[in-house]
């Protein structure tokens, strides 16, 4: 006799969909006879880009665009940097050539040598390195931490005249002699760690070597000729006189050898299949929206370029003596004052947004407001009247801390421009070219997408750095 099996759970849920009878038609059925409502392609890496789009930007038809400069003697300090071997420090030999009066040598024996007589030395958070007055027959190198040059106010105290950290040197200018005594006093701000070469081992290794001691002597009579406070050879005058004096003569000298920035490049090939293009470019041509994002995606990877790139980047082409770091670790308003006061009519201030977000806590616990300013129809954060500027491509560091850009722009006023080349072949937009290369044996269209571009800095002190600006939250 059979045994009659009781029907599954598939098996019900399939006899009562058959048992319910389907009223009208289905919105999968329905969606096939519809046209949907759709938006174009969404690119979510674009951002505002606004350091492209407030840089002044100058044609260059040549390629290279040269920046024809006065004369300087300033020979000023450099960044250096060291091997670490646990917790013992020794200074990159080469980096030594970013000393004041080793510019340009490049004798490796000799800077090794020279490297080998370094000192460390550690200083705890208000000790004194150098007292001004005494005899100043040291050079220091600052491998960590911060340190403040002061010394005495009109009436009372100290006043900070400088701050130095990580990388950065004093004392230099003792290698012509070892006779001068010191115009400021160092203090370790912070635990801080500093290699020193006495001047004693430096004319041990000098007597060794007569090419450095020649270079020594030859940058230390340059840097003794007459100047102005920027540095550059001095136009004599005289104003002010009676009677019928001799008048000096003079003349204004330019740079031998002037900086040429040559435009860089960023490209890729787009490739589309031919069914697509001919097919499916109703109601958006499939073509030009794969060609929108592709330059969406070259526009943000040429801002990153001008803010990073080691040959033309902002943040590697501003001089020494144009960045100080943060007085405490997160940017203040005092921070901001310092970075305003360096330059003439700066216009934009550039930062990550989370420095930005930092700036405002700080302004926050001071119970200060920071205004706005409208820029292109955007109200922007601004202190003192200029307006800070977000730009995402501004590293943070792992150690949660980045930097503030400075920058007056514009070739009349001595500023930071942009360089591109316009009336290039099949250009789309200024600067930035798509031409056709062909299709290949599977059918693929390919388009070379090209971008040109620099920037460039007119003079040094058109940009300058606020460094070491911690974005991380604090309590």
């Amino acid at each position: 006799m059979a045994v009659e099996t009781p029907p599954t759970k598939a098996a019900k849920a399939q006899e009562q969909a058959q048992e319910q009878e389907q009223l009208s038609l289905s919105t999968a059925a329905a969606r096939n006879l519809a046209t949907t409502t759709k938006s174009e392609p969404q690119m979510q890496g674009i951002s505002s880009r606004w350091l492209l789009r407030k840089l002044p930007w100058v044609n260059v038809p040549g390629g290279a665009y040269r920046v024809n400069r006065r004369l300087s003697f300033t020979v000023g300090d450099g960044k250096v940097t060291f091997d670490k071997n646990g917790s013992k420090l020794r200074v990159v030999p080469a980096e030594l050539a970013e000393l004041p009066l080793l510019r340009g040598f490049d004798d490796s024996t000799a800077l090794g040598a020279l490297a080998d007589k370094f000192v460390q030395k550690e200083y705890d958070p208000g000790q004194i390195i150098v007292q001004q007055g005494r005899k100043a027959d040291h050079v220091f190198l600052v491998a960590h931490g911060k340190v403040e040059q002061m010394r005495p106010a009109k009436y009372e105290g100290d006043a900070v005249v400088g701050r130095l950290a990580d990388g950065d040197s004093f004392g230099g200018n003792m290698l012509a002699d070892g006779e001068g005594k010191w115009d400021f006093t160092a203090r370790a701000v912070t635990a801080t760690t500093v290699l020193a070469l006495p001047h004693t081992a430096y004319k041990a290794i000098a007597g060794q070597y007569e090419g450095l001691q020649s270079h020594v002597q030859r940058l230390r009579a340059r840097a003794q000729k007459p100047t102005n406070k920027a540095g550059e050879a001095a136009i004599e005058f005289l104003s002010g006189h009676e009677g019928e004096p001799s008048l000096p003569t003079t003349f204004a000298d330019y740079e031998l050898n002037p900086r040429e920035y040559e435009l860089s490049v960023a490209q890729t090939v787009l490739k589309v299949h031919s069914r697509v293009a001919d097919l499916y470019n109703e109601p958006m041509n499939q073509t030009q929206q794969q060609l929108r994002l592709t330059v969406e995606a070259l526009r943000e990877r040429q801002e990153k370029e001008l803010v990073n790139n080691p040959d033309f980047g902002l943040l590697h082409n501003t001089d020494f003596d144009q960045r100080i770091p943060t007085q405490s670790g997160p940017p203040t308003p005092d921070d901001l004052d310092d970075l305003l006061s360096m330059r003439r009519g700066t216009r934009y201030l550039f930062a990550h947004p989370r420095a930005i977000a930092a700036f405002g806590k700080e302004c926050n616990k001071r119970g200060i407001y920071f205004g706005s300013v409208d820029v292109d129809g955007h109200h922007i954060p601004a202190w003192r009247g200029v307006p800070i500027l977000p730009c995402g491509k501004i590293p943070i560091t792992e150690y949660q801390t980045s930097s503030i850009i400075a920058m007056r722009t514009g070739e009349d006023d001595e500023g930071v421009i942009g360089l591109y080349q316009t009336g290039l072949p099949d250009e789309l937009e200024p600067g930035l070219n798509v031409r056709f290369m062909g299709i290949d044996e599977k059918a693929i269209i390919s388009y070379l997408v090209s971008t040109y571009y620099s920037a460039a800095v007119l003079v040094p002190d058109a940009i300058g750095i606020l460094e070491n600006v911690e974005v991380r939250p604090h309590d």
